[in-house]
């Protein structure tokens, strides 16, 4: 069964004109042989690093916000491993990395394999358009990325994000989840999703 590792990187968030200093989870899943990196940011050595010699199938993409993306390129030419991300936000995902397209598409349903685990891909758009969510059963564990943190939905006052949107993601894909279910989120602490389903009745 795949084991969870988590590096914490800092840098700086920009869109719309603005930045923000950030510091982001990203999340390693896998064995001793093998690993998925969900959310290359900021740091591509502190990942590398972290990911040592085992090999990296894949650079998963919760959304293509720049904090999440921006050390995807350099990691997959370090380590060969393909960027998968949800054709839906390529538009944001080309702000960043306009000459170096994704390698691959995520789709809702998908399983993607690692250390004889699955991981679920969910459509969860409203942060952006593309954002996804990935569903280790068998882990007992959700990585919501900017979808859903401890406290309530990821912001939404951006560009190609909705309010509306988000909590219908959240409401009917993530809570649909076993209430037990830990959810490792893009930045800041873990949470459940049934200590985040106990706070939801003013979200709307």
């Amino acid at each position: 069964m795949a084991m969870v590792k988590n590096v914490v990187t800092s840098g700086v968030f920009e869109l719309d004109g603005g930045k923000w200093d950030v510091d982001n989870n990203v999340w390693l899943v896998g064995d001793d042989r093998e690993v998925l990196v969900i959310d290359a940011a900021h740091d591509a050595e502190a990942i590398a690093e972290a990911v040592g010699d085992r090999a990296v199938r894949g650079i998963v993409c919760t959304h293509a916000h720049n904090d999440h993306v921006n050390a995807a390129p350099e990691l997959a030419e370090r380590t060969g491993a393909p960027i998968l991300l949800h054709p839906d936000d390529r538009v944001l995902w080309d702000l960043t990395h306009p000459d170096r397209a994704p390698d691959a598409e995520l789709a809702d349903g998908q399983v993607l394999k690692i250390g004889g685990t699955g991981l679920k891909v969910l459509h969860t758009p409203g942060h952006a358009p593309g954002a996804v969510c990935l569903y280790a059963e068998e882990l007992g564990i959700v990585f919501t990325g900017d979808t859903l943190f401890h406290g309530g939905p990821g912001a939404t006052g951006r560009s190609y994000s909705d309010y509306p949107t988000i909590v219908r993601s959240i409401r009917e894909r993530l809570f649909a989840l076993p209430g037990t279910t830990t959810v490792h989120t893009g930045h800041g602490e873990s949470t459940t999703i049934a200590e985040e389903k106990a706070t939801s009745g003013g979200w709307d």
